[in-house]
C-alpha cells in the first residue's frame, strides 16, 4: 500500500536540499526516489508543487509526498505517481489519431497544482483513458498550452510526444492562430489595435503578472472591435505570443480591463464571477496530415446572457 506522508521541517535539517532531507527522514528511500517525485511534480511544499530538488528546506516547511511499499527494480520509479481520475464530461470538439481539441468550461483548472490536485482537466483526461504525450511531466500530460481557470474555450491536447514537439514548434513560430472573444470595460474608439508589452510576474503579488519591459518576456496581442455598448466593448483578440494572463494584462494596461476580472481591475457590476474571456477559435496546418484545422466554439451561455443584458 502507498502511504501519503506529511511532515514539518525542524531546525535540525534546515537548509538541506529537499531530496537529501527527505532521504534522511525516510531511510529506506533514496535521494533518487525523491528526485523522481520532484521531477514528476509529486511533492508539495506548503501546498505548492516543488519543481527543483535543489530547493533548500526551511524551518516549519510543510511537506507532503507519497511513499510506496512496492518493490522497485533498476531504479524504475515510473509507477510511483498516479493521478486520480476525475469523472468529468469532456466536450471534445475535434479529434484524430494524434491530437484533440477540447472546449474547456469556465471554472475547470487545466492541470494539477496548488489547491487543485484531483479535479482538473488532466485528471479528466486520465479518467477517459486518453493516450497523452508525457513531455511536460505527469501533471501536464498532453498539455501544450493553457488557458486560465475562469477562461473558457478551446485547448489543444497532444496524444503523443511526436505531435507534441511538432505542435510546440508551430506555436513558437506563431503558426497556431489562437483567437478569443472578450468583453472589456470602456468604449474603444479604434477599430483595430496592437498591444506590445513584455510580461513578467508581479513581485508584490506572485499570483499576478504585469507589464515589465525590462525583465519580462515578449508579448504581442492584436485586437479588433466587434461591437460597442454604452460602457463596454466586445472585441476579438488574437495572440501572437502566449504569456500567462496575456490578454488580461494587456487590456488592463490600456485601461480596458476584461469585464469581471477582479485581479486586473475589471468591473464587476455587470458580471462578478470571473473574466468574460472565451477562446473561440484555433487554426493551424496539421503538422502530419498537412490539412487545415480550423475549429470554433460558441460563447458559453453565461457570456451570451451578459451580452443580451447590454443589448436590452
Amino acid at each position: 500500500m502507498d502511504e501519503i506522508k506529511k511532515i514539518v521541517i525542524n531546525e535540525n535539517i534546515n537548509t538541506l536540499r529537499i531530496d537529501k532531507a527527505l532521504a534522511l527522514l525516510n531511510e529506506n528511500y533514496s535521494r533518487e526516489y525523491f528526485s523522481f517525485l520532484i521531477k514528476h511534480e509529486g511533492i508539495l511544499i506548503n501546498k505548492k508543487l516543488i519543481k527543483q530538488p535543489s530547493y533548500k528546506v526551511k524551518t516549519n516547511d510543510v511537506i507532503e509526498y507519497k511513499l510506496t511499499n512496492n518493490k522497485l527494480s533498476n531504479g524504475d520509479y515510473t509507477k510511483l505517481i498516479e493521478l486520480t481520475p476525475y469523472n468529468f464530461n469532456l466536450d471534445i470538439i475535434y479529434e484524430d489519431n494524434d491530437l484533440l481539441i477540447i472546449n474547456k468550461p469556465k471554472g475547470l483548472v487545466v492541470h494539477p497544482g496548488s489547491g487543485h490536485i484531483d479535479d482538473t482537466l488532466v485528471n479528466a483526461l486520465i479518467y477517459h483513458n486518453i493516450h497523452l504525450s508525457k513531455i511536460n511531466g505527469l501533471y501536464r500530460v498532453g498539455i501544450i498550452h493553457r488557458i486560465d481557470k475562469d477562461t473558457s474555450g478551446l485547448l489543444l491536447i497532444a496524444k503523443n510526444d511526436h505531435i507534441h514537439n511538432l505542435l510546440g514548434e508551430l506555436i513558437k513560430k506563431h503558426e497556431v492562430k489562437r483567437r478569443y472573444i472578450a468583453l472589456v470595460d470602456g468604449v474603444i474608439s479604434e477599430e483595430y489595435g496592437k498591444i506590445v508589452g513584455k510580461i513578467g510576474r508581479d513581485k508584490n503579488n506572485r499570483m499576478k503578472m504585469k507589464i515589465d519591459n525590462i525583465n519580462g518576456k515578449e508579448a504581442v496581442t492584436h485586437f479588433k472591435v466587434l461591437e460597442r455598448f454604452k460602457k463596454h466593448t466586445l472585441i476579438e483578440c488574437e495572440l501572437e505570443t502566449g504569456r500567462t494572463h496575456q490578454i488580461r494584462v494587456h487590456m488592463s494596461s490600456i485601461n480596458h480591463s476584461v469585464t469581471g476580472d477582479k485581479v486586473y481591475g475589471g468591473s464587476t457590476d455587470l458580471y462578478d464571477n470571473g473574466q468574460l474571456l472565451h477562446a473561440y477559435n484555433l487554426y493551424f496546418i496539421h503538422p502530419l496530415t498537412k490539412k487545415e484545422v480550423n475549429v470554433k466554439c460558441d460563447l458559453p451561455q453565461y457570456f451570451i446572457d451578459v451580452l443580451n443584458k447590454l443589448k436590452s
